[in-house]
């Protein structure tokens, strides 16, 4: 679904950045070793995986000097990896993945004179579809990391599509940003059909600039990529952390490779029933935001001696629409409408840390001081192209892996009602998946992500009660499906990817699994780690449009769907 936060030293991000015939695997069909019938769907592609990884395996990754634009720190070193851009012809056209890493420091930072021995690779992925861990080594200064940074190589990689690894676009960069724009909780019929013209037009987009490659971006060969690269890296066994999206990867990943796994953090865990994937998961999002955006008007109204925006959430969500009014009569520096606005505090329901800088900004425009709103809302040309790429990718995977409704009055429907209880989200996601609805590339069946008693090795899942982005419903599902896998989960709490964050709770059962391979007995729960507190306006957390939203979320929602 959406990327997830990799949380920096407090609470800040170190990493910025979600027809039906088969084009891979079918419903349990395992797949991921040598010697798949012939005629099984995903045979092809499962023999060609298995070819491609041991080609890998003998190349390995020729690290090097990462490119001067990463700015990357002393130590760290990029590579590249070459993947069949169709597993089922391993022969054919390859794609290069980038990759980084920074190898296992061994410094124990409880004790400076023992040296930690090497665990081997730490594989990271962030979500998205659409978001790079590129960045993702960096995170070994933090320190929540750096026992994790002593025992691992922490490896980082842009997935197919994404940044240099093939790119995908579906518009020109330049026309991405549309700004300022509306953002209706309850849109006219004319205002549906405009954006249904657009959809349309944005499938027809991504069909002519990809080609014949679009078909080929799916979850089920990030797995499969994801194979190659551990063997690439020379390891016999892959131990990976997936945040939101990446948990989908993941479990793909579990299904596929069983034996290929060592350990497996699911961090933030997307539904992974076939029937969710990924139109139901979608709603299923809108409805959580819609509780979660009653928790920050909540938080904000309990401190309306700092920001007098009322002293009840419905006073507080009194003072948005009034905002959101004045905004689409005239917008805040020419370029901030109500879709910006909205696009902004949409981040509220995925990590608390923000709540401060939106509740000032907003209180300080409707006390006549627009500066704090448009430094957080007004989009930035200079993040145009990254932010039109991502939205590619998270387009192509998502429509490519399952079949969509492709009746608009299907869609139609089940939003018109939900957003009849869940206004704030609801339109604006659907819009933004509509291309779903006309996709022009074959569409796959959805793999039933499923282990049996011993078939995976203990899987760590982590979740917060309150999560938006991936709704708690989900990670209970994944840890029904993954037999032996344990949930951890943050109560009463909502920020979304919780690993090496703010709650020690966490982090202790995340060290012990990682380091120790050691779970609890039984599913753990974590009190939740202290709400923000309040603050006065100040500069921006994350550049406007880079997405301090999970890295992706609110790049895509710079296209305005």
């Amino acid at each position: 679904m959406r990327a997830a936060v990799l949380y920096a030293a407090a609470g800040s991000l170190l990493l910025t950045t979600l027809a039906a015939a088969p084009a891979g695997g079918a419903p349990g069909m395992p797949g991921g070793a040598p010697g798949v019938p012939a005629g099984v769907p995903g045979a092809a592609e499962a023999r060609g995986t298995a070819i491609a990884a041991a080609r890998a395996k003998g190349g390995g990754i020729r690290f090097g000097a990462c490119p001067a634009e990463q700015e990357a720190p002393a130590g760290m070193q990029c590579g590249t990896v070459s993947v069949p851009l169709d597993y089922a012809h391993p022969s054919g056209r390859h794609i290069k993945l980038t990759v980084s890493r920074m190898r296992a420091t061994h410094k124990d930072p409880r004790n400076s004179k023992r040296k930690v021995p090497r665990q081997g690779a730490l594989v990271y992925n962030p979500g998205g579809p659409g978001a790079s861990s590129m960045n993702f080594p960096m995170i070994g200064v933090v320190p929540e990391w750096k026992r994790i940074a002593a025992a691992y190589d922490l490896i980082g990689y842009a997935p197919r599509g994404v940044d240099r690894s093939a790119p995908l676009s579906c518009e020109d960069p330049k026309h991405f940003f549309k700004a300022p724009s509306q953002a209706p909780t309850h849109p006219t019929e004319a205002y549906k059909r405009q954006r249904i013209t657009r959809a349309k037009a944005y499938a027809r987009g991504c069909a002519e600039r990809s080609g014949s490659k679009l078909r080929f971006y799916t979850s089920l060969n990030n797995a499969r990529d994801l194979d190659v690269l551990r063997a690439a890296l020379g390891e016999s066994r892959l131990t990976f952390m997936g945040a939101s999206y990446g948990t989908y990867i993941g479990a793909l990943y579990g299904t596929l490779f069983p034996s290929h796994l060592r350990r497996m953090v699911l961090d933030s865990a997307v539904d992974p029933a076939p029937d969710r994937i990924w139109y139901r998961d979608n709603l299923d999002q809108s409805a959580a935001f819609e509780d979660r955006w009653t928790d920050f008007r909540e938080w904000v109204a309990r401190h309306d001696d700092v920001y007098g925006l009322g002293v009840t959430a419905a006073r507080v969500q009194r003072s948005y629409d009034t905002a959101s009014a004045r905004l689409a009569a005239k917008a805040a520096g020419g370029k901030v409408g109500p879709g910006q606005l909205q696009n902004a505090f949409l981040t509220a329901g995925y990590y608390d840390d923000f709540w401060p800088s939106r509740a000032a900004a907003l209180s300080a425009y409707l006390k006549g001081d627009a500066k704090p709103l448009i430094r957080l809302a007004e989009p930035s040309p200079e993040t145009a192209a990254e932010a039109e790429n991502g939205t590619a990718v998270y387009t192509a995977v998502e429509c490519n892996d399952v079949p969509w409704p492709t009746d608009w009055a299907v869609w139609d429907r089940d939003n018109t009602r939900l957003a009849r209880v869940a206004p704030f989200e609801t339109w604006d996601n659907a819009f933004m998946n509509l291309p779903c609805a006309y996709w022009p590339a074959p569409r796959q069946r959805p793999l039933d992500v499923r282990t049996g008693p011993g078939e995976l090795p203990p899987v760590l899942i982590l979740a917060a009660e309150r999560d938006a982005a991936t709704p708690y419903a989900g990670a209970l599902e994944m840890n029904r499906r993954l037999a032996g896998s344990v949930l951890v989960t943050e109560r009463d709490a909502g920020t979304h990817g919780i690993g090496g964050g703010p709650n020690k709770c966490v982090n202790a059962h995340l060290d012990a699994y990682l380091l120790e391979g050691r779970l609890p007995a039984r599913h753990a729960s974590c009190a939740p780690h202290p709400e923000p507190r309040p603050a006065a306006p100040a500069e921006p957390d994350v550049p406007a449009g880079r997405t301090d939203r999970g890295t992706l979320r609110d790049s895509l929602k710079g296209k305005d769907s």
